[in-house]
């Protein structure tokens, strides 16, 4: 019998102490250590096939030109939307944490992906519903009953009972919590992905605490990555959200994983949006957009459609600006609301905007263009539910603000993409081209960008010909000039 070890883990960062401390020295936070027993067994069975090849060999440095290196093709997925958020495919021996609020569609994501992949042995490991919970969600994805006809959704009991699945393809499912039985049957079943619903629920024998700890889910996790990297094999981690809006478990489940990706939206609503927060194979700025629907999750490739309301008729404090999620140009509608304020100090209040941004804003818009606003509430609105950081908005908020302020509409098909400087000036934004590209492709009839965009040399002008757009395209230096042109 090995020695029992107790330690202290804090629960926000994983920190590992011998003894209770009050305040963690990593994260700072306060009243986070509990006390867990640790027992680690030599005895035990492996994590992993004992004929482990990295137990075999010992490493040596060498020189980064002598190192052999084939690009592996990227394994695709009907889903583009999750294509997308992954960087262009499923990397192999890559591990993916998904994260999200309960009930926000994380299982229904990662099983509607394996049902809709026949020609591949997908296993999906449930430690939280039984295999007819699992069947009853795969029926109400009418969308892929054909899939699941062909492939069938097999069941895989750790006794060994009908895990001689031959050489079928399809969705495996597999109620399991014990690692070292997943492994097990990982072994003999050979699949091409691996899904664990959730890593909360799992738990080892080398550890001697409750699942869902600090130290389970660490160890559980380091064990599906030495599996991941040692056989190649994609594996997927649903992850559960705490109160403070963070993945449960120590942030280090973060750090040990290539990919996290967090899946956002309010349950009320039919929109979900797949979000990259961490890629080591990719861009960690995309994100794909989803409808729940009772079928499952539809993709929305074109995001425009859900960012921008169905007017009938011209409103004031209502523009479009465009953005950039990624490499994915997107249309969004921004809203504000400038009234007289009944009490002595102003509101301001911003819904997916930095507040600190829009006050820089409505200081340049007294400052430089005149308009009085220091007396004024002021309510700013990103549409969709969505949170932009990118400061080409900055000309469509403003353009919306004055508009409130003077109660006058901006046309319908006009839209901006253009940043603001402290001295007023319209500053270069980014892959401006991809932007009016976008808006040509939305009907809209002109669109403010500015004279910085262009380009000065004439091998630029070659490369970068605005003349090929049919969309009136408005080069403007400072926002007096926008004001000028939008309200005379």
């Amino acid at each position: 019998m090995a020695k029992s070890k107790v330690a202290y883990f804090c629960q926000s960062c994983g920190f590992e102490a011998p003894k209770w401390l009050g305040k963690c020295p990593s994260c700072a936070q306060w009243n986070t250590f509990v006390e867990e027993v640790i027992e680690k067994d030599n005895k035990a069975v492996p994590n992993w096939k004992t004929t482990s090849t990295s137990l075999q060999r010992a490493n040596k440095p060498i020189e980064v030109a002598e190192i052999s290196f084939n690009e592996d093709q990227r394994l695709l997925t009907p889903d583009k939307e999750f294509n997308r958020v992954l960087g262009g495919g499923i990397v192999a021996g890559s591990l993916v944490l998904i994260g999200g609020e309960p009930g926000i569609g994380k299982s229904t994501l990662m099983l509607q992906l394996a049902l809709n992949m026949p020609k591949l042995k997908v296993l999906y490991v449930s430690g939280e519903e039984s295999e007819r919970q699992i069947k009853m969600r795969a029926e109400r994805l009418t969308e892929v009953t054909a899939a699941t006809k062909e492939s069938g959704i097999q069941s895989v009991d750790y006794k060994n009972e009908t895990a001689s699945a031959g050489t079928k393809k399809g969705c495996f499912i597999l109620t399991e919590t014990s690692t070292q039985n997943i492994f097990k049957q990982i072994e003999e079943l050979e699949p091409d992905i691996v899904v664990v619903d959730s890593i909360q629920t799992l738990h080892s024998a080398h550890i001697e605490s409750t699942p869902g700890s600090v130290s389970q889910v660490r160890e559980c996790t380091a064990e599906l990555l030495r599996f991941a990297k040692e056989s190649g094999t994609p594996v997927f981690l649903i992850g559960h959200i705490t109160k403070d809006g963070m993945i449960a478990g120590p942030k280090i489940l973060e750090h040990m994983v290539d990919t996290v990706l967090q899946f956002e939206g309010d349950r009320h609503h039919v929109y979900r949006i797949l979000r990259t927060i961490k890629n080591r194979f990719g861009s960690s700025s995309e994100l794909g957009i989803y409808e729940m629907l009772g079928e499952g999750l539809r993709e929305v490739s074109n995001p425009s459609e859900i960012l921008l309301s169905q007017r009938d008729e011209p409103l004031s404090g209502i523009t479009i600006s465009t953005t950039l999620e990624g490499m994915r140009p997107m249309m969004i509608e921004t809203q504000a609301l400038v009234s007289d304020s009944p009490y002595g100090t102003p509101q301001r209040s911003a819904t997916g905007f930095d507040t600190k941004r829009m006050s820089m804003l409505l200081a340049v818009l007294e400052k430089r263009c005149g308009f009085r606003l220091g007396a004024k509430d002021v309510f700013l609105n990103i549409t969709g539910g969505i949170r932009v950081e990118d400061p080409a908005i900055d000309l469509g908020l403003a353009a919306a603000i004055i508009s409130s302020h003077q109660d006058i509409p901006i046309p319908f098909k006009t839209c901006f993409a253009g940043e603001i400087g402290l001295s007023g000036e319209i500053r270069a934004v980014n892959r401006v081209e991809q932007r009016i590209a976008e808006a040509q492709k939305l009907g809209f009839e002109q669109i403010f960008i500015s004279k910085y965009n262009l380009p000065s040399s004439a091998q630029d002008k070659k490369k970068m010909d605005l003349t090929r757009y049919n969309i009136d395209i408005k080069i403007v230096s400072r926002i007096e000039e926008v004001f000028e042109l939008l309200f005379g």
